[in-house]
């Protein structure tokens, strides 16, 4: 857009903070630090040339790269709204008045209507019926308040105007870390990349750990990871993961075990090495995939099983959703291509039919007695491989 009168005007997108301001002014300042660094960081990846300035009320990225800037600024975590927006840094009212009196012709055409949506802080000197009969004056286009064709918003703050026309929802959430670090289970599948997607947007930094069956079967499960990985790094500005080899494991349950109790106990020891690991590195929760009922190790009477030696939190973020809520989440970011590619699951390998949907506990510990699994456990351990992106 060529504009008339360009001094001291820029151009980039103004963003509106969400549940941020919930928080104390202390928290507020931490996390807002947080956000702008991952702000900073996706930009960076993607190749945008830009400037960043916080405020109390709002953050504004000076860029010309709008169509890049937007695709990032949708996936970063801390932001309800975004807009494109022109900014009049330490102007005047009458020069912003000036500003949209030579341009307004560019932004709203002969034959359509509008209105003003006017914002200002206790520092601007006029009143907002002031701004906005002023401002309306010098556009020669039909008022609309009920159903304006274009609507004009102004905001003006004490470090200067802001013009902007359309909001677009940004991500919400809060930043990512703003609240720690979880130890994520990803298996490939649906489910459990989309777990960690919200609690990536609750300010969890996800840390993944994947158990694979190979070599007793194929690295599709692990090429998946690694490919989601990379989709996930729109969310996340980096990404480390455990991948645990597991089909020692799995040989040694299924010589040993019940039929219709074997994915228990895979459950049960993946959760056990979990907890191994994010106690080690000082993670503060587990993540999982699960959604109660979905299938039979995730009904109540065996979540208590499987989880019976974990003392840390476990969260299951899908645990009130259905498969198709799950799905059209998995689409909206991203992954559901990639999590519906074939591979070897690890969890139904070795699985006969008839899984208990109701494991009995007595039952669980005589079998987990005579399994005497601890040395191949810290063995698996030993032979862990982390990956970071």
């Amino acid at each position: 857009m060529q504009l008339k009168n360009p001094k001291k005007i820029k151009q980039g997108f103004i963003l509106a903070f969400g549940e941020l301001f919930l928080k104390s002014d202390g928290v507020q300042k931490i996390l807002k630090k947080r956000l702008v660094n991952n702000l900073t960081n996706s930009l960076k990846r993607r190749g945008v040339n830009f400037k960043v300035y916080l405020w109390r009320e709002r953050v504004f990225i000076e860029t010309n790269d709008f169509k890049g800037t937007a695709l990032v600024l949708k996936r970063v975590f801390g932001f309800v709204w975004f807009a494109r927006a022109f900014f009049l840094e330490k102007t005047t009212f009458k020069d912003f008045n000036n500003f949209v009196k030579e341009n307004y012709e560019d932004w709203i055409k002969e034959n359509q209507s509008f209105s003003l949506r006017v914002k200002k802080d206790s520092l601007i000197e006029q009143r907002t019926i002031e701004i906005i009969d002023q401002v309306a004056k010098n556009i020669k286009r039909k008022v609309n308040l009920n159903k304006p064709q274009k609507q004009i918003f102004i905001e003006g703050r004490k470090q200067g105007w802001f013009l902007y026309f359309k909001k677009q929802a940004g991500a919400g959430g809060l930043p990512i870390g703003s609240q720690g670090q979880t130890l994520t289970l990803i298996s490939g599948g649906i489910d459990s990349s989309v777990a960690a997607y919200l609690m990536a947007k609750r300010g969890a930094e996800n840390i993944w750990i994947h158990f694979h069956s190979f070599p007793l079967v194929s690295q599709a499960s692990i090429e998946k990871i690694r490919e989601t990985a990379k989709v996930f790094l729109d969310y996340q500005p980096k990404l480390k993961i455990y991948f645990v080899p597991f089909a020692e494991i799995q040989k040694k349950i299924k010589i040993s075990i019940l039929a219709k109790y074997r994915v228990l106990f895979y459950r049960k020891i993946m959760l056990e090495i979990a907890q191994i690991i994010a106690q080690e590195q000082g993670y503060q929760a587990l993540v999982t995939g699960e959604s109660l009922g979905q299938v039979s190790s995730q009904t109540l009477p065996n979540f208590q099983l499987t989880q019976k030696k974990i003392t840390m939190p476990i969260f299951r973020p899908l645990i009130g959703l259905d498969k198709e809520e799950i799905i059209n989440l998995a689409k909206e970011i991203k992954t559901f291509d990639i999590s519906i590619k074939p591979q070897e699951d690890c969890c139904t390998l070795f699985i006969p039919k008839g899984q208990t949907a109701a494991g009995r506990l007595e039952v669980m510990q005589k079998l987990e007695k005579a399994l005497k699994i601890k040395n191949l456990i810290l063995k698996t351990i030993k032979e862990i491989q982390v990956e970071s992106f």
